[in-house]
């Protein structure tokens, strides 16, 4: 024990740096999403993020959007904590067979127009967890999807540039239900 605390006090820690995205270019992303929602919804866009299985991974990335470097809720865009007040079902992971259920009734909760965006490699079909007892497979076996951004996990960048196209193909009347 005394040997770790010894070299812990002479070692640097093990840190990955911090991505380093143009940061106009991210402001500009996120303006863009929410003048596309204000233009198509009239007011900012509400998000219900909805965890169906998954290893955490992808939550990471979603919860960094909300943190001080990207701060997407002075755009427009706000994380909600019911689906009766959300625009779009973000769902993260393979779906499970005990989170089926729960995944169904928060569709239905959902008002329309609603959105299904699929986060991830293992939301799309299933990932690495794929064929396991346990998972019923990706999300569109259970409800229908409108967008899938692909990544394992997908970067924040990558969820907002997922939520742009999303907007636009709404507002050119390509995903609208």
């Amino acid at each position: 024990m005394r040997k770790l605390l010894f070299q812990s006090l002479f070692r640097q820690p093990l840190t990955e740096q911090a991505p380093r995205p143009d940061d106009a270019a991210l402001a500009e992303l996120a303006a863009m999403v929410g003048r596309t929602a204000r233009r198509r919804l009239g007011r900012s866009l509400s998000i219900r993020e909805v965890d169906a299985g998954s290893c955490n991974g992808c939550e990471l990335e979603i919860h960094a959007l909300s943190n001080a470097y990207y701060d997407v809720e002075r755009f427009g865009i706000r994380f909600v904590a019911s689906p009766r007040h959300a625009d779009v079902l973000l769902v993260t992971g393979p779906v499970t067979k005990n989170m089926r259920e729960a995944l169904e009734r928060t569709y239905r909760a959902t008002p329309d127009p609603k959105w299904v965006v699929a986060a991830g490699d293992c939301a799309r079909d299933g990932g690495c967890f794929a064929g396991s007892y346990a998972v019923v497979g990706g999300v569109s076996t259970v409800v229908p999807v409108d967008l899938h951004i692909p990544g394992c996990p997908p970067s924040p960048i990558a969820i907002l540039r997922g939520l742009v196209s999303l907007l636009e193909a709404v507002d050119a009347g390509v995903a609208a239900r």
